[in-house]
């Protein structure tokens, strides 16, 4: 099984390959250029550099959300156009299930933090629990935006340690290190962002199970509508 992964939902632009157990090549970028200027050539950076033929993938997987407006857009045309063109299905990869993915087999709770500005961020909390196809991840805390002294509390009343991981987390440390309960750790770097590595392993198991989509219908999941929508709606 041959999957491409993509993910631009936040600050990090990211492609990569994955061929059964392996990633076959990975290029990512968290610097200060837009997604639109990265994310294809990146694409095509990786194609030369592992004689990679579209035509060979079985499936496009995507970060689908939630993220920033404008990078979900870019990702998900990106993705659809490559599903369309080459006929091939897409597989949507929850933003927060690939961010929880960095951390693979951990006993703690994995929650991942996204800053959603207005004092929220977008966050879910997970475990791993082993599984006939290796680790099965449990959803402790669905995705959602959500103010973070509430998600402290939330936490803090699973009495379990936690470890938090996403551009959220040094917004928000000081506001973590004050209300929560139990102990926490954070994610290094290199683990700590998103992976579109991460997107494509996630997106090979959820192929595996049936859950690849017709192109034409992917959406992003935004989670909340766009401060431009709000503020027409309140006119």
């Amino acid at each position: 099984m041959k999957i491409l992964g993509l993910d631009t939902s936040g600050l990090v632009a990211g492609v990569a390959v994955v061929e059964n157990d392996t990633l076959v090549g990975e290029f990512t970028t968290d610097y200060k250029k837009t997604h639109s200027q990265t994310l294809l050539p990146m694409l095509d950076w990786l194609r030369d550099m592992i004689e990679l033929d579209l035509d060979t993938l079985d499936a496009v997987a995507v970060a689908s959300g939630p993220g920033s407006f404008t990078g979900l857009r870019i990702g998900s045309a990106t993705a659809k156009g490559l599903g369309l063109a080459l006929r091939k299905p897409l597989v949507e990869v929850p933003t927060l299930e690939g961010l929880a993915w960095n951390l693979w087999g951990t006993g703690h709770v994995v929650c991942p933090l996204m800053d959603a500005r207005r004092n929220q961020v977008y966050t879910a909390a997970y475990a791993f629990h082993p599984s006939d196809e290796g680790m099965e991840l449990e959803t402790l805390l669905p995705g959602q935006p959500m103010d973070v002294a509430l998600l402290c509390g939330r936490l803090s009343k699973m009495g379990r340690s936690v470890i938090f991981l996403g551009d959220g987390v040094p917004v928000y440390h000081e506001v973590l290190k004050a209300r929560m309960q139990t102990p926490f750790l954070v994610a290094p770097a290199g683990c700590n962002r998103q992976r579109a590595a991460n997107i494509a392993a996630l997106g090979a198991v959820y192929y595996a199970r049936g859950r690849g989509m017709d192109a034409a219908l992917h959406q992003p999941e935004y989670f909340r509508k766009s401060q431009a929508e709000q503020n027409a709606e309140s006119l």
